[in-house]
């Protein structure tokens, strides 16, 4: 089906928001008001400028407060909307979208309003226009899809039929399968958001708040199965109001919403893509620096051994267990300090699984390698970290591990089993496009997103992950623009006991994150630990939780550049990451970077 985005979907002005659309691979626009409004450019050259695009102009939107007037005020209606019909004459648009009335005016009237909108339309059809009426979930009269369509049925006027929006029917809580019983021939426009379920009032929920399709908690593709029995053949438009796409650049924001549709095509049956390829376990994680001497310190603390180094690249290979860390010296470097950089996950099919990338709108990033090095394919993440699909050991399908050569040395200890988790800190405008890209891309689920407290605002956090938890990884933003870099991501290491692990780490010279005596206190409230359990906790600033699954265990490295590492002992099939120790674990690491000036 047609694909189209309505322009206040996206940040800048008219003319970017609408390259920004068509490099994305929209079929079509909705332009709103206001951007052509701002705009220097005649409509003439708007419509010029749309199809050296590529692009129709699917709906001219929005004609307010027109129906169920007094009949003084519904003539100056038809004056306005003549000239807004002239104007979209020369824009080359042929469907207006006309929102039921929030005026004080608007009387309680369906015959009315269904007389006046035949009016209406007989003026449009003089245009070759059609009206596609929609109910505003807070509309002063008429708020719901099914009595919008009432009136558009009584009207009974060929030029006059109803625009469906699922943030509307859905953020009221209306049944859609009703939307079945609307010939599809009169459903003249369908326009898509999600949203986070939030408990708020729905005008201000719906203009900051939507998001794209799969990003939010509504059913958005079951709304578009009852949409698609009717016959409906229109397009599918993204009319999303969001205060950080606003602030977003065009291009990335353009490309997730049209992500967001491919997936949802897929969903429901209208679109066949590559099959996801669930990742199966973490191979590597890359840490990039200007300095390997701290990074190898922590590393050596830890139990790592440098077991490899790369054939021709400043790469070296640090494993312990089945953890391994690559720490990559070369022109990549960030002045900064240290950063995740890449992670290379373990695929059954990493040609599929790339595949499948490409089909959803993933960078494929071209690498720099010698004739001899495995030919690793490799997406970007929105956030730029690179994802390269690997199969380490696989018999039959190239192994990244054949591009190291070994280096001679004491073997590595053997606290640390595998990786656990990795957490990576999203660019402030990245957040739900990364949960989609990762939930959707790579096939893992996303849980819900959490709050958590920080000294200086909340960090929002979801983790995404395979279903048997081989792949976790915490996906997080801060409260502001620039939090990104105020926030350390971290490489959590699983270990079957903690305690012993760290005590290894400190005797090796390692510094843990020291824990406010007060969290142990709380722990004492709250859970049943010994005054041993808690006296070891204590001393090394272990950290405990509890679900209805099992226990968790956890503490911290001091951070290096901006990169932390973690070490983690699940038992009894724990799920989560910890949550509840999170604030108290921010509060200590804005505590140490003051410390150290960092």
């Amino acid at each position: 089906m047609r694909t189209s985005i309505a322009t206040v979907s996206l940040s800048g002005s008219l003319t970017e928001k609408l390259t920004a659309a068509s490099r994305a691979g929209f079929d079509g626009v909705e332009i709103f008001e206001n951007d052509l409004l701002a705009s220097p450019l005649a409509p003439e050259e708007i419509r010029a400028r749309c199809a050296d695009l590529g692009l129709g102009i699917d709906l001219y939107q929005p004609l307010r407060d027109i129906e169920a007037v007094p009949e003084e005020e519904f003539t100056r209606n038809l004056r306005r909307a003549r000239h807004k019909f002239e104007l979209m004459r020369r824009l080359g648009a042929d469907t207006v979208l006309v929102c039921s009335s929030v005026s004080p005016s608007a009387v309680d009237d369906d015959a009315l309003a269904a007389e006046q909108l035949s009016r209406l339309a007989d003026l449009a059809r003089e245009f070759g226009i059609r009206v596609a009426y929609e109910a505003l979930a807070w509309g002063r009269r008429i708020s719901t899809y099914d009595h919008a369509w009432h009136v558009v049925e009584t009207a009974g006027h060929p030029s006059l039929g109803t625009c469906l929006d699922s943030f509307h029917i859905l953020s009221r809580g209306s049944d859609p399968k009703g939307i079945e019983d609307i010939p599809g021939e009169k459903i003249f426009f369908l326009q898509l958001a999600d949203a986070p379920l939030l408990a708020m009032d729905v005008l201000q929920w719906s203009r900051h708040h939507r998001c794209f399709p799969g990003q939010g908690g509504f059913d958005v593709a079951g709304l578009v199965r009852h949409v698609l029995r009717t016959g409906y053949s229109g397009p599918l438009s993204l009319e999303v109001f969001n205060d950080v796409f606003r602030q977003a650049e065009a291009g990335p924001t353009a490309v997730d919403a049209h992500r967001s549709l491919l997936v949802l095509q897929e969903t429901v049956g209208l679109a066949e893509l590559p099959a996801p390829v669930v990742p199966t376990g973490v191979a590597f994680a890359e840490l990039v620096t200007p300095d390997a001497e701290p990074v190898a310190e922590v590393l050596g603390a830890l139990g790592f051994a440098r077991t490899a180094r790369h054939r021709g690249k400043p790469v070296d290979l640090w494993q312990q267990g089945e953890a391994r860390v690559l720490v990559n010296t070369g022109p990549a470097a960030r002045r900064d300090g240290t950063t995740l950089a890449a992670i290379g996950l373990e695929s059954p099919d990493p040609a599929a699984a790339a595949r499948r990338a490409e089909a959803l709108l993933a960078p494929v990033l071209p690498r720099r390698r010698a004739a001899e090095d495995a030919p690793l394919e490799a997406v970007a993440a929105p956030d730029g970290t690179e994802l390269f699909f690997c199969a380490t050991d696989h018999p039959e399908l190239p192994n990244w591990r054949a591009d190291f050569e070994d280096v001679p040395g004491a073997g590595p200890g053997t606290a640390v089993t595998g990786v656990d988790h990795l957490a990576l800190v999203q660019p402030w405008h990245h957040f739900d496009q990364a949960a989609l890209f990762h939930r959707s891309v790579l096939g893992l689920a996303a849980q819900e997103s959490v709050d958590v407290a920080d000294p200086y605002g909340l960090l929002r956090s979801r983790a995404v992950a395979a279903a048997d938890g081989s792949v976790r990884i915490a996906l997080s933003v801060g409260p502001a623009p620039a939090d990104d870099t105020v926030h350390a991501q971290h490489i959590a290491l699983a270990t079957d006991d903690v305690v012993a692990a760290a005590r290894r780490f400190r005797a090796a010279g390692g510094a843990l994150l020291p824990i406010p005596a007060n969290h142990y206190d709380d722990l004492a409230a709250r859970f049943d630990l010994t005054d041993g359990e808690l006296a070891t906790y204590r001393e090394l600033g272990i950290l405990y939780d509890r679900d209805a699954h099992g226990e968790f265990r956890h503490c911290y490295t001091r951070t290096v550049g901006r990169v932390f590492f973690e070490l983690v002992q699940r038992d009894g099939g724990y799920r989560g990451y910890g949550a509840s120790n999170a604030p108290v674990r921010l509060a200590a690491q804005h505590a140490a970077r003051r410390l150290t000036g960092g």
